[in-house]
Parts: structure tokens; C-alpha cells; sequence
């Protein structure tokens, strides 16, 4: 039988006031209090922490778009496990977002991209239904899981990394390529900052 945390701890209330006591649970209803009801997942297990060059980009980040340091180092987070699982730099991923929405995950363009990398759901509904459905797109760990994966895949098309971005900017035909040098531009940036070199 599947119940949720609310009705249990209605339950233990209810039991504790018919028993007159008010101030404690009967042992019965304070042992169902305790019991985990089914289907209530446990809490997660906090992430590992950041590496010192990681934390410091995170640090940077957060100061430089105003964006909470928790939020920073999940992105960072996220990026690095994203980019791994499909062989990419992670600091180009980290580039993308900072170039695409400022590292804001709910930036939405006036063409419907959405979030961290900028992510048109009518185009990748496929990817987003693995996670969830659309509105996947808006959670940051999911958003960077598919703008990495269809970085990617576009990188692979086009046979250059630099074909790869213009592709994801919808701008592959720009023959100066500016999208790409931005974004490689930034990613310069970031692998400064890990080095202790860059500042905001």
C-alpha cells in the first residue's frame, strides 16, 4: 500500500491525542511514526565535494553572475560529470553556459531555448523524455546533461569542434565563426581562473 509522510504523521498525531497524553505517542503509534512508509525515497547522499581548482572556478562564478555559490558548484558539478560521460572538456560545457544564459537556469530566448544551455525542447523532446519530459529542460543537471550530449553529437557531425559550436548556436554558415571563437575565448578564461591567473 502506498501512503506519503503526511498521512503517517497524521496518524501518529491522531493516535497521540486519542491516547490522551497530548505531549507523547503511544508506543504503537510511535513506533508506526518511525517506520518509513513505502515508497518515500531516502535523502540523497550529499554530492562530493569540489576539487580546489574545481571550487575555485565555482567561487569565480558565483561572483562573477551573482548566482548563490551552492548553485555554482552544482553547475560545476554537473558539468564535469556531463562532459566526462561523453568525452568532452568540461570547461567548454562551462563556457557554453556562461556564453548561452549567464548561468542562469531559467533564461528562456525569444525563439523557446531554455535554461543553463539554452535547450530548444521541440527540437530534443527524445533526450528531454529520458529525464523526465520537457520540463526537464529547466533543471540544471538535467538542461547540462542534454546541451552536453547534443554538443556532442553535433561536434561529431560537423567534424570540428568549431563546426560543433557554430551548429549549436544555429550558425554554422558564419564563415568568421564568432560564436566559436566566443565561446573559446571563455573557456580561456576559465582555464585561467583554475590556474589561479584570472579574476572576475
Amino acid at each position: 500500500m502506498h501512503t506519503n509522510v503526511t498521512s503517517w504523521a497524521m496518524a501518529a498525531v491522531g493516535a497521540a491525542l486519542i491516547g490522551g497524553s497530548g505531549s507523547a505517542l503511544a508506543p504503537d503509534a510511535q513506533a508506526l511514526a518511525c517506520e518509513e512508509p513505502e515508497g518515500v525515497a531516502l535523502a540523497p547522499v550529499p554530492a562530493r565535494p569540489l576539487d580546489p581548482a574545481q571550487q575555485m572556478l565555482a567561487d569565480h562564478l558565483a561572483r562573477r553572475y551573482y548566482v548563490a555559490l551552492s548553485q555554482t558548484e552544482l553547475i560545476v558539478r554537473a558539468a564535469y560529470r556531463a562532459a566526462r560521460e561523453v568525452g568532452l572538456d568540461p570547461l567548454l560545457v562551462l563556457a557554453v553556459i556562461s556564453i548561452e544564459s549567464r548561468f542562469n537556469p531559467i533564461a528562456e530566448s525569444v525563439v523557446g531555448a531554455k535554461g543553463l544551455m539554452q535547450i530548444i525542447p521541440k527540437f530534443h523532446r527524445a533526450k528531454l523524455d529520458e529525464l523526465g519530459g520537457e520540463e526537464a529542460v529547466l533543471d540544471p543537471e538535467s538542461n547540462i546533461a542534454v546541451g552536453t550530449r547534443i554538443l556532442q553529437e553535433y561536434v561529431y557531425r560537423t567534424g570540428s569542434l568549431e563546426g560543433g559550436l557554430q551548429f549549436y548556436n544555429g550558425a554554422f554558415w558564419d564563415g568568421s565563426a564568432q560564436y566559436a571563437q566566443k565561446v573559446m575565448a571563455e573557456r580561456e578564461r576559465l582555464e585561467g581562473v583554475m590556474r589561479g591567473k584570472g579574476r572576475t
